[in-house]
Formats: structure tokens, sequence, C-alpha cells
């Protein structure tokens, strides 16, 4: 073959079918509406740990196929959320759950963990094969500042700690290119607009791997893409860092297949995401530390084009 060689997707020749299932309701009361969820499991296999998957702002439980995908097909249950800032949901601007929606988000991942057993039987062939000990929450952009939460991460203010929102069922976290250090890194944009993103990190201490691109740059803050690295070198839990070279905020097209909010689309980022995050599920929530390892040398080498990992 000649040229450049066309990058072909690894969910195309998944190791186990995958049924995915959505629209699963759980009553929530005092939300306006019921919590809406996919949950993507593979076919086969038993004791499955479970990861929660909280969307970036305005997505739904449709989006992040190529994470979702992946790594439901290679032993792991995956449970989605529809968070109220959905677009499909269409909350009025002037609604009066608008000021609160960054903690009815932290919310509806607690509300998926007190649930866990109900949601299992509502999926076709499932009931029995979860190991609900085993979980894992990750979130992409202001999912990741969910997730954060959860992990330990305090929104700040008045000069004091924060409420402490973190929930002690999630033993691993995967946070991408989720937001840094609030207060005075915050731009004049952040503070009108999110002032949820106040974020501290001191009490973060679930293990966390941490995916940034270097070439991310946000509105929301007066810092470069160095700002989306936060989450690893502020807190106690922050145990890895995937930085990817060129990565812009949606890191090559994590929110899904062929999407045109990609800026830098890219198979090949996309790809070495979907392994990374991966291998660290499997050392963390299943003591597999093979492929972990062996990515953790490759890439912190110098040598690959793609990107580089640091570790504590």
């Amino acid at each position: 073959m000649t040229g450049k060689q066309i990058h072909r997707d690894a969910n195309m020749e998944a190791p186990t079918p995958v049924q995915s299932v959505r629209s699963l309701a759980l009553p929530a009361e005092g939300r306006g509406e019921d919590l809406q969820l996919r949950v993507s499991a593979p076919v086969l296999g038993d004791g499955l740990p479970v990861v929660l998957f909280s969307h970036g702002f305005g997505s739904s439980m449709d989006g992040y196929a190529p994470l979702a995908d992946y790594w439901a097909a290679r032993g792991f249950v995956v449970i989605q959320p529809t968070h109220l800032d959905a677009k499909r949901l269409g909350l009025a601007q002037d609604d009066l759950r608008q000021p609160l929606v960054w903690r009815t988000r932290v919310d509806d991942m607690r509300r998926i963990l007190d649930n866990l057993d109900a949601i299992e039987v509502q999926v076709p062939g499932l009931k029995g094969r979860t190991n609900n000990e085993l979980v894992a929450a990750a979130g992409h952009s202001f999912g990741g500042q969910t997730t954060s939460m959860l992990l330990g991460a305090r929104m700040l203010g008045d000069g004091d700690d924060g409420e402490n929102m973190s929930d002690p069922r999630i033993r691993a976290g995967l946070l991408l290119a989720s937001g840094g250090r609030g207060g005075s890194d915050l731009s004049a944009l952040a503070l009108e607009k999110t002032p949820y993103l106040d974020s501290g990190f001191d009490y973060m201490t679930t293990p966390t791997l941490v995916v940034a691109g270097d070439a991310d740059v946000s509105p929301l803050t007066v810092r470069g893409p160095d700002w989306f690295a936060d989450p690893f070198r502020l807190s106690p839990g922050g145990q890895a860092l995937l930085t990817l070279f060129g990565g812009e905020h949606m890191l090559g097209g994590i929110s899904g297949y062929e999407v045109t909010e990609t800026t830098d689309e890219s198979p090949e980022r996309v790809a070495l995401v979907q392994k990374v995050t991966l291998a660290y599920l499997q050392k963390i929530l299943l003591n597999r530390a093979a492929a972990w390892s062996s990515l953790c040398r490759d890439l912190a080498a110098g040598t690959s084009a793609l990107g580089r990992i640091e570790r504590r």
C-alpha cells in the first residue's frame, strides 16, 4: 500500500458483541423529569465492572460511542445518563433549574449508583452478570467536572473548602478534557456563565487518569492548554496524565463517529484514548496491569508522535 495509511476503526472488529439499550428511565422526584439512560454491555461474560459516563455540555446518552462501544466490547457495562443540559431536552434559559444544573448532574450519577441493581434487570440478558463493587466514573468536559466532584474535587467559594460530594463507591476516575483550577485562573466569561467551575482538587483522592490535549485552548480560562492538566498536577489522586499532541477539546473525535463539532479529527488520536483508558480501567478495577505498563513504557519514552504519559 502506498501513500498515507488509512486507520481502521477498532470498533469495527470488536472482540465481543455489544448490546445497547437506550431510554431506560429512572424516576427522579424533584428533577422535573425522569433520568434517561443508555446502557451498553457485552453480550458475553460475567462479573462485569461498571463505568458511569457523564457527557459534555449539550450532549446526551447517545454521544461518545467511540468510547462506550470500545469499553463495552472489552468487558465493561457502560451507563450513560442524559443530564438536564442536553440540547434535546430544551431546558429554557430562565428555567429555575439552570443555575444548579452542575449539582443535578452529580445527583444524576449518584442516582445511578443507588439503582445499579434495578438498571441491570432492565437490560435483557444482563441480570446477575455485573459486579457492582467495581465501578469507575468518567466524563468529558462539563462531564469531567461532574465526575471530578464524585472523585473528591470541590467547588470553592467564600474562602471555604467547599462541599464534599465524593462517593466512595467509585474506585477509579477518567477525566477527559476536564477543566482546571478556578479562582483567578477563570476568565471573565467563565465567572459570568459558569461560576461552578471554581474547582479545587486538594481533596480529589480517588485514583484518576487525566487526558488532555496540548492544543485545547478554552475561553473559560486565562491560561493555555496546561489548565486541563490541573486535575492531575493538583490532586493527590491524579495518578497519570495522557497528553495528546495536537489534541483539541474533542481529543480527536471521542464525542461520536464523524461528528461535526470535532475540530481536530484524528482516528489515531481516538484510538490512543481508547487503548489508554481501557488499560487504566483494567489496571485499577481488575488488577490487570500488563497493557497499562506496556503503554506507559511506550509513551514515556518521548518517541510517540501522538502523545505522552506522565505518572506519579
